[in-house]
């Protein structure tokens, strides 16, 4: 398979068997031990997934779906928008107003953050406000398991004065953070990791960074080279930076930073396929409205695709680089029909996705929308045909390894999934109940709720997790299905 480097997403219905993956396969059954029969805990290179909650949380009995649908919804705020716009606000030379962001956990930790680093923090129910200030420490700051919080800190965390200390929930130790920290000494950063380049770590902040160059392996994470091009601008030097891996996942999250960097007067130069210039200068403060959260539409327009009717997403951009937006065309690559409307003067538009009967499988590479994979694996499960989902090796390292996840948890429900190193292969299967366990994962918990909507008995443990990046996710998907077609 050719390097998938900087390519966009490939879609083709796949109307016969899988395509067979390279290497070794694995069903998808993790190490279990014990009598409680739990998935053993996986480190940060893989493995195993984290290990289940069952006994330490409530059990939600997922929906089972009667009628086809007819509903229209709208999302909270992009998760990957406010927390990006909270750190360059937070850097800006004036204030800046954030208008719709997204309250969740790792929202919050990022805004939680941002006071415990001196910042000004406003909050109002549809609004947030950063009045910016000379950062300094002694402060401790709790990343949970937050990628964009415990990625994008350390280099902003440099640029205050002091010791400056990160930790999180356990997972968080896993997680790779070892790019980073390497750029940050690089600078001349005094860090203190126990030579683990993970967390729980000190930074000991000079107040200034001196730019330069650098070159960084961000093949594990996108975030690794936007958090150094977010703090770019305020280094003395500026930056130049290089991607040195053999890949660069979720490219749209890239251009999300480039966008909103141009957005507040910076000046950003593309040298290459993976090189990129940031000038120094000054941040300007910014009011802004925060984009709804579209990968986080998939499990609603999925819904759609697995029940029938349709469901329509208020809002939708008109332009952005959000990794969501290439819902549309995978979707309707795997049978539905996608349309969209003007409403007045709003910067957005009203998107409807509406079922047609026919789910087809499909053969696809996801590696710049990976985040966008349980809910694609999903609907793929309950295809007419067999699904191979490509170039998500990177997705081992998540919240949890998602890939022996999904293939462990679908299988326990009936179905036939293969976890191959970067790909899952997926052959529809006569589905039972039974229960989906979601190793602290979001993403597992509303694919999980997807298969429910066609599979009764489910009981998803922890749908609590889904609050990390979408508030209230039970109750809202509750609203949509109250929204049905009415029978002649």
């Amino acid at each position: 398979m050719p390097s998938p480097k900087n390519r966009r997403s490939r879609v083709a219905p796949h109307a016969g068997a899988a395509e067979t993956a390279g290497g070794t396969g694995t069903t998808g059954n993790a190490t279990r031990s014990g009598a409680t029969g739990r998935a053993t805990p996986g480190g940060a290179t893989g493995g195993s997934p984290k290990t289940p909650q069952t006994q330490q949380t409530p059990l939600w009995s997922a929906p089972y779906a009667n009628a086809p649908l007819a509903a229209t919804i709208s999302l909270p705020g992009s998760k990957s928008v406010t927390n990006r716009a909270l750190v360059l606000a937070a850097l800006a030379e004036s204030p800046s107003t954030l208008y719709k962001p997204l309250y969740s956990r790792d929202s919050d930790l990022m805004i939680a953050a941002l006071r415990e680093l001196g910042l000004g923090v406003d909050q109002q129910p549809e609004s947030i406000s950063i009045s910016p200030r000379p950062m300094k420490g002694p402060a401790t700051i709790d990343v949970g398991n937050a990628g964009t919080v415990m990625r994008f800190l350390p280099p902003l965390a440099a640029l205050a004065h002091g010791e400056i200390s990160f930790d999180g929930d356990p997972r968080s130790h896993e997680r790779p953070l070892k790019p980073v920290i390497k750029a940050l000494e690089e600078l001349g950063l005094e860090i203190d990791h126990g030579r683990r380049y993970a967390l729980p770590l000190t930074i000991h902040g000079r107040g200034e960074l001196p730019g330069g160059s650098l070159k960084i392996d961000a093949s594990q994470s996108s975030q690794f080279l936007s958090s150094l091009l977010l703090v770019a601008p305020r280094m003395r030097d500026g930056l130049t930076i290089t991607n040195i891996g053999p890949t660069l996942p979720s490219m749209p999250h890239i251009e999300m930073t480039i966008a909103m960097l141009k957005e507040r007067g910076v000046k950003v130069t593309k040298l290459d396929e993976s090189t990129w210039q940031v000038a120094p200068g000054a941040i300007q403060g910014v009011r802004t409205l925060i984009e709804p959260d579209l990968s986080n539409a998939a499990p609603f327009l999925g819904a759609a695709m697995i029940v029938g009717g349709s469901v329509t997403i208020r809002d939708w951009p008109k332009s952005t680089t959000q990794p969501g937006d290439q819902l549309r065309e995978i979707f309707s690559a795997m049978g539905g029909e996608i349309t969209k409307k003007k409403i007045g003067n709003s910067q957005g538009e009203e998107l409807t996705l509406t079922g047609t009967g026919v789910i087809h499988g499909i053969d696809i590479d996801l590696h710049d929308v990976g985040e966008l994979t349980p809910s694609i694996a999903a609907v793929a499960l309950l295809a007419s045909s067999p699904s191979h989902l490509r170039g998500i090796g990177h997705l081992r390292l998540h919240e949890t390894d998602r890939l022996e996840a999904i293939a462990n948890e679908f299988n326990n429900l009936g179905g036939k999934v293969i976890a191959h190193s970067d790909s899952l292969e997926i052959t529809p299967a006569r589905l039972h109940g039974g229960t989906f366990h979601t190793y602290e994962d979001h993403r597992l918990a509303t694919a999980a709720a997807m298969i429910a909507l066609k599979t009764s008995d489910i009981l998803v443990e922890n749908i609590a997790t889904t609050s990390k990046t979408f508030p209230d996710f039970p109750a809202l998907w509750s609203s949509m299905l109250e929204q049905i077609q009415v029978q002649p």
